[in-house]
């Protein structure tokens, strides 16, 4: 469907592509992975028409509408949520002002047997199937239903997008994506900003959705629940695996390790061949094999060991300096908008070397009690700080608050203070920013980039309470990994807001759960904290707040355990049967494929073709349309088993 054929592209003297090749077919599920920096956003870019190659092509067939969603864009005020949802139906409208007058042009006609006639028909046809397949008919029904999807409430739906935070616009723009169902969506980041119960809508409607997807995500497990297809970038080159992430980082592994045996048992080979040659080359009874090795080496193909990136920052947090026992402590904090109360009533004591971890649904106050942590906004109630205690913040928006007219070593160099002067290239090297890169300003920097320079301003002071609020979105999976492990040797307080359950794994050793207006305080790591409130997942976390806020009827409390797994067995069934469909049309897909390269071999002009086909190819031809057909089969009794459950 779309073709990337041999493009590069490069910045003043770095080259960040060579020749990268690859397609993106209809129904594909891409994840496109590197370090920060690679060129993710970059090749989304170019293959949206944003970024021009310096070689090479990049061929969209005509009609073919590509819906993009950036790491960051700009947001426009002067309407509702609901208003804003609704002009994405642009081509919606328009279809219906070019049916009607279509079928004005039919009423006033009586030459139905004419060609014009059947072409009009013909338009009517193709503009009401394509008005049907993005929804037209329900269009009102489906923006609530995408808004409620991504986390908004019902009475969201008529504020103004001016109140809210950077975010939930975000996630505005991206239900206008979803609703204008183009035929290919490349997502950067598109989980940055959500909580995990939208994350999970998001996964559900992207498995399910008929055109092509191609995301840049450092989310392992959606990556895993979406993708069948990995591309990654690496030293300006690609390699493709037709498979979910956790099973390329297995491919990948093994297909270094092939290369590397390969390559040792050749390179033993070469040198036990030029031994030979020297030890015969002038022995004349020896002539003949001499120059038959020597021309042997000649032709011989050299195999190349892929180049692997082994960059990785090197985070190391200064010791943190000893502060009181009582680290901070609130007594009935409470935080309200005009109207709105975010929470009441929160009772917090942290001690000195805690890590813990807010958890809970976007706009349930996380990112609000940090700010008060933090002494950055004003608040009800009674906070105050311990001895000693000096403060570190990463805001949730850290990377948006940078100069972006500055560059790297101007940002970090212009807040260096002391003898960390006389360090500040070492540490700019420790978070790869290296030689040249120093000196880039901070508007060309990817968003994993700028989240790299913001945490390496944390490290220009020894601090003792770190309070971080989502400092992996947009880092690279090795670079989460490295923070995740200099977090753990950190000696001072942490303060974690995160949706990321395997950052946090290990990591925090108590939970606060925001919803509801409360902040309820769990003792344990985050597997603990599930286990206890008897959830899978942290997104089933605020269906559970919500329970236990809601009034309940007097019924046994046997009943209201078997209707709990109940609900849970029939969500698993239902999941089992979306693997089953998606693995189904995965196969149906892949024969399809090959019945069709078989076919352009049957199709071929000359006999001399035809001879060289392999004698069971017919035999091969005909098994695979009878699988074909089986899988269709099966396929349609899965979809509708997966109907009637959902229903």
């Amino acid at each position: 469907m779309i073709s990337v054929n041999q493009v590069a592209i490069n910045f003043g003297d770095f080259e960040l592509f060579s020749g990268i090749s690859f397609q993106i077919n209809r129904r594909d599920r891409i994840g496109l992975v590197g370090r920060n920096g690679a060129g993710k956003t970059t090749l989304l870019r170019m293959i949206k028409g944003l970024v021009t190659p310096d070689s090479g092509e990049i061929v969209v067939p005509e009609g073919i509408n590509i819906g993009y969603l950036p790491q960051q864009m700009v947001h426009r005020d002067g309407k509702t949520v609901f208003e804003e949802a609704m002009s994405a139906f642009s081509e919606v409208l328009r279809l219906e002002r070019e049916m009607e007058q279509i079928n004005g042009q039919l009423a006033s006609r009586e030459d139905h047997e004419s060609a014009d006639y059947m072409k009009l028909i013909g338009k009517l046809a193709e503009k009401t199937e394509r008005y049907q397949l993005i929804g037209g008919g329900n269009i009102h029904a489906n923006v609530e239903q995408t808004l409620r999807g991504l986390g908004f409430r019902e009475g969201d739906l008529r504020r103004a997008t001016s109140e809210f935070s950077g975010g939930w616009r975000m996630r505005i723009e991206l239900a206008k994506l979803l609703l204008q169902k183009p035929e290919v969506f490349l997502l950067d980041e598109p989980t940055n900003h959500l909580d995990i119960e939208s994350i999970q809508w998001l996964e559900e409607f992207l498995a399910a959705y008929p055109g092509a997807v191609v995301l840049i995500s450092h989310d392992r497990a959606f990556l895993d629940r979406v993708t069948d297809r990995t591309i990654e970038i690496s030293l300006g080159k690609v390699y493709d695996y037709k498979a979910a992430y956790s099973r390329y980082v297995e491919l990948r592994k093994e297909r270094r390790g092939q290369q590397l045996a390969a390559y040792r048992n050749q390179q033993k080979k070469i040198s036990d061949t030029e031994k030979f040659i020297d030890r015969f080359r002038y022995k004349a009874t020896k002539a003949v094999q001499v120059q038959s090795r020597i021309k042997h080496l000649e032709k011989l193909d050299i195999i190349e060991i892929d180049e692997e990136d082994t960059a990785t920052m090197n985070v190391r947090f200064a010791p943190a300096p000893r502060s009181g026992s009582i680290v901070a402590e609130m007594k009935d904090a409470g935080k309200r908008y005009g109207n709105h109360t975010v929470f009441q009533k929160v009772n917090m004591v942290i001690e000195r070397g805690e890590k813990i971890a807010f958890v809970g649904r976007n706009g349930e106050g996380k990112t609000t009690l940090s700010r008060i942590l933090v002494g950055e906004i004003p608040f009800d109630g009674m906070m105050k700080t311990g001895h000693n205690v000096r403060i570190g913040y990463f805001a949730q928006n850290q990377d948006e608050l940078l100069d972006e007219e500055k560059t790297v070593l101007q940002t970090i160099d212009d807040i260096a203070v002391g003898e960390i002067r006389t360090r500040v290239r070492a540490i700019l090297g420790a978070f790869l920013f290296s030689g040249e890169d120093a000196g880039k300003k901070v508007k060309v920097l990817s968003g994993g980039e700028r989240s790299r320079l913001a945490i390496a301003k944390l490290l220009l002071e020894p601090y003792n309470l770190l309070v971080l609020d989502e400092p992996t979105n947009h880092l690279d999976m090795r670079s989460k990994d490295v923070l995740k492990q200099a977090l753990l040797k950190y000696d001072g307080t942490l303060v974690l807001v995160s949706h990321d359950r395997e950052f946090l794994d290990g990591l925090a050793g108590k939970i606060y759960e925001f919803g509801n207006g409360k902040v309820k305080e769990n003792v344990g790591g985050i597997w603990d904290f599930l286990r206890k409130k008897k959830l899978e997942s942290l997104d089933a976390l605020d269906s559970a707040v919500k329970a236990e806020a809601a009034p309940q009827k007097e019924k046994p409390a046997s009943d209201g355990k078997i209707s709990w797994e109940k609900k849970k067995d029939r969500e698993r069934q239902v999941r089992k049967l979306e693997n089953q469909v998606r693995r189904t049309e995965n196969t149906i897909n892949e024969l399809e494929k090959e019945i069709g390269e078989m076919d352009e071999l049957l199709a071929a002009p000359d006999k001399e073709t035809l001879m060289r086909l392999e004698q069971d190819f017919f035999s091969r031809y005909e098994r695979k349309k009878k699988k074909l057909a089986d899988e269709m089969e099966r396929w349609e009794k899965l979809a509708g088993k997966l109907e009637k459950m959902s229903s």
